[in-house]
């Protein structure tokens, strides 16, 4: 280090540090390789931190992720014996003489299981790592605390502290191996990704045992699938990161796999990280913020991820979050985000304010940074929330949890409160797309018929209605039916009733049992009441499916919608009219009795303000 370290103190004094950059970095990173295995983790933690390290330093660091030096394969043989307890050729009856591949904490072996003929990879941890790592978490500490009586603003002590905890763990293989396991579990349901086998009777604290898995590192992959692998990798991760909760940390280039069947494999569960619910919640949330350019809650979706304190206030930030966001949103609303220019752009603020990347934070956008990388070689339009979107519509409208819904009626009511059919429709159009993504790609319906939503202008827009009104209508599209009901229910019971009997009159309920005399008393609404009521309006339009209303002519492409739909309706027309129904009657029965309540008591709670001033 002090050869690196004079080099880089005479490019400052001439002035020259961002020519030299380049080969200071190139040379830092062959020192860290030279020191051993806590120096390349160490290295590998800050290849993910755009708030502490360069762009430039980023990409030579993340070369330390799969080119590391190998050690005695005699060494890793001897390993073997010892941790499980017999001959090398007790456990497979073969094994490549050299490793076929080394990191930092290992060297991986191809070999066959005795007991089955299966080929496995046996990874076999480095000799003396762990007193080794021990000792220079302890030297680091104490650089920490000297680095802070020095004014650095970095908390160096935190930060060494945050990676013992992940190298500790990462360094006890039988971790690995059940780590390995769940993960399968987890992602059991998506189909073409794949998880290795791990064996646990052939793997102990210091050699990992899994199922062996052919195929090419996804980022040097030349098939003509590799975007829509990189989309099922960020729906696998998205599953992770916002279902199981269970997120795989370490998906540097070499552990995503594309396999000769054209599926994808994640390897290396040693480096995991546990996602709370707040932090799911708050991460749907600020996507949905984002999504909106809604940057007075962006401050709050913040504090809850930990980028900013609780006792924080927020407001000072929002100019400096504006500008970082309208840059990244331009040209495309949210789905046009590169995810490693923002990250950068984000880390140019956190010199100005009390701002930091949290440690789970880090990794994730390690995670999604690799993905992104991959994905942008072959397209570079590419933009990971786009790929993102139809998992977050999927959650949206399958999630029956509170904090789900109260996010859903966010994005399904504008700003100013109005009900935005387009976006409901954008919504159903995406989980659609997911549905796609997850069947492998699927060109049907959920009722058999062809699909084709690539088609543009009012086409693609009434095959959207279509597939939102087929979703809906579906066994799975009960959530959504029940928090449209609930909407109904709860906007009912906000209006007077003059705007209830505005509601009847343009919904055609109550016209043979509402009393003529009630249109004396019926005033003009103020705005906000007239908007429930034009909510109400087309929310039973939306659900009824009624055609001959016209419901959905604000949607570009009305003319094709009756044609669009109506070969489906015998697959939907029984829920579509039971639904239907319940609607109506709520309408009917809560402004009938509101109604002539109001007439016979006009004292009560829901006589409105204009009657309540004429009975005076």
């Amino acid at each position: 280090f002090a050869g690196l370290g004079t080099k880089t103190l005479i490019d400052v004094l001439l002035d020259r540090v961002e020519k030299t950059e380049p080969d200071r970095i190139r040379e830092l990173r062959e020192v860290i390789v030279s020191l051993g295995p806590f120096y390349i983790k160490f290295g590998q933690a800050l290849a993910i931190r755009p708030d502490i390290v360069s762009p430039n330093s980023m990409i030579e660091l993340q070369k330390l992720c799969d080119k590391v030096p190998a050690y005695d394969n005699d060494v890793a043989m001897e390993t073997i014996r010892r941790e499980l307890g017999g001959e090398v050729s007790d456990f497979f009856s073969e094994i490549t003489p050299d490793c076929v591949a080394a990191a930092s904490l290992g060297q991986v072996y191809k070999a066959r299981l005795r007991e089955n003929g299966e080929e496995v990879a046996v990874k076999v941890q480095r000799p003396f790592v762990l007193e080794t790592v021990s000792l220079d978490l302890y030297l680091g500490r104490i650089l920490g605390n000297f680095a802070k009586k020095l004014g650095v603003r970095t908390d160096v002590v935190g930060l060494v502290d945050e990676f013992a905890q992940g190298i500790y763990r990462e360094l006890d293989f039988r971790l690995e191996c059940e780590a390995g396991i769940q993960i399968s579990k987890d992602l059991a349901h998506i189909p073409n990704i794949v998880i290795p086998k791990p064996y646990p009777r052939y793997t102990a604290r210091r050699v990992h045992t899994a199922q062996w898995v052919p195929g090419e590192k996804l980022s040097q992959s030349k098939a003509d699938d590799v975007l829509e692998l990189v989309n099922l990798g960020v729906v696998a991760y998205l599953t992770q990161l916002l279902d199981s909760g269970l997120f795989h940390a370490d998906p540097h280039p070499g552990n995503l796999i594309r396999t000769p069947d054209g599926k994808l494999c994640l390897l290396d569960f040693g480096l995991m990280t546990r996602i709370t619910d707040d932090q799911k919640y708050a991460m749907v949330d600020s996507i949905l913020h984002l999504s909106r350019r809604d940057y007075s809650k962006i401050g709050d979706d913040f504090k809850a991820l930990g980028f900013i304190p609780t006792d924080y206030d927020p407001a000072p930030l929002l100019p400096a979050l504006t500008r970082v966001f309208d840059a990244a949103l331009a040209g495309g609303g949210a789905k046009s985000i590169n995810f490693n220019e923002l990250s950068s752009d984000l880390a140019e603020i956190t010199y100005e304010f009390p701002f930091r990347i949290p440690p789970f934070f880090a990794l994730i956008i390690r995670a999604i940074g690799v993905l992104e990388g991959i994905a942008l070689v072959g397209d570079p339009d590419f933009a990971i929330i786009d790929s993102a979107y139809p998992y977050i519509a999927n959650r949206l409208l399958t999630d029956d949890s509170k904090r789900i819904k109260d996010a859903l009626r966010y994005m399904l009511f504008a700003k100013d409160g109005e009900f935005d059919v387009q976006q409901t429709v954008d919504l159903l159009q995406n989980l659609e797309t997911f549905a796609k993504e997850l069947n492998g790609g699927g060109k049907t319906n959920p009722d058999g018929t062809p699909r084709d939503l690539t088609s543009s202008g009012g086409e693609k827009k009434s095959g959207a209605v279509r597939e939102a009104l087929l979703f809906v209508f579906s066994e799975k599209g009960k959530i959504i039916r029940e928090f449209l009901l609930e909407e109904v229910v709860a906007a009912i019971d906000a209006l007077s009733t003059d705007a209830l009997y505005q509601l009847a009159v343009r919904l055609n309920v109550n016209q043979n049992i509402l009393p003529p005399f009630v249109q004396v008393f019926v005033h003009k609404l103020d705005s906000q009441e007239q908007k429930t009521v034009d909510n109400l309006v087309k929310l039973a339009d939306f659900i009824s499916g009624d055609l001959r209303r016209g419901e959905f002519r604000s949607i570009e492409g009305a003319p094709q919608l009756a044609q669009e739909i109506v070969p489906l309706l015998p697959s939907i027309l029984p829920v579509m009219q039971d639904f239907g129904g319940q609607v109506l009657r709520l309408l009917a029965e809560k402004s009938t009795a509101k109604l002539i309540r109001g007439v016979l008591a006009p004292g009560t709670a829901t006589w409105s303000k204009a009657q309540s001033s004429q009975a005076a």
